[in-house]
């Protein structure tokens, strides 16, 4: 499946804009981690893409994204881009075998966590936030509460890089679609 292919599906089953922007922060994540780990940014960008396309229709772990896979499939998109979906729901306990599949979990709540971040700076741009200023709010538990904070750090774990090496890279990679985002 083609980008252009997996951005209308995505926009088939996601009416909210935020969970868009969300998908599309992923996308960038998994793009620059892809030649990092050997992999292809166009496959790694559709996971992270279409990592939440059934969140709207199945929002808790009864279905996602378990009941989107068979969309996914009926679509076109590689088994090894569904699989990479089905393993980022730990709840699924899926073994994470490739550096696809551990991306994706790496950086699904840090995309998340960055904007909530850049959305409290006064500039409201990615331009504007720092590894420093991630981890300050990593420790107001009251700050984007949903967040946890632990598969953040896993993340970074999974990848083995440091936390901060981890934080900048993803800021980095959301800065390259900063406009999309409405956070430049």
């Amino acid at each position: 499946m083609d980008r252009e292919r997996a951005v209308a599906l995505l926009k088939d089953y996601v009416k909210g804009d935020g969970l868009i922007k969300h998908c599309l922060a992923v996308e960038a994540a998994m793009r620059a981690y892809a030649p990092r780990f050997g992999g292809d940014p166009d496959v790694w960008g559709l996971a992270g893409l279409l990592h939440d396309f059934d969140w709207e229709i199945h929002p808790d772990a009864s279905g996602h994204p378990s009941e989107g896979a068979p969309i996914l499939r009926a679509a076109g998109v590689s088994e090894d881009v569904v699989y990479t979906i089905l393993a980022h729901a730990e709840y699924l306990n899926l073994e994470r075998k490739s550096w696809m599949d551990k991306a994706l979990p790496a950086v699904d709540e840090l995309t998340g966590f960055i904007i909530a971040v850049a959305l409290v700076r006064p500039s409201k741009s990615l331009r504007d936030v720092e590894v420093s200023s991630v981890k300050k709010k990593m420790k107001d538990k009251a700050f984007a509460r949903p967040v946890r904070r632990e598969d953040i750090t896993q993340g970074a774990e999974l990848l083995g890089v440091s936390l901060d090496e981890h934080i900048q890279f993803v800021i980095d990679a959301m800065r390259g679609i900063a406009p999309e985002l409405g956070l430049s």
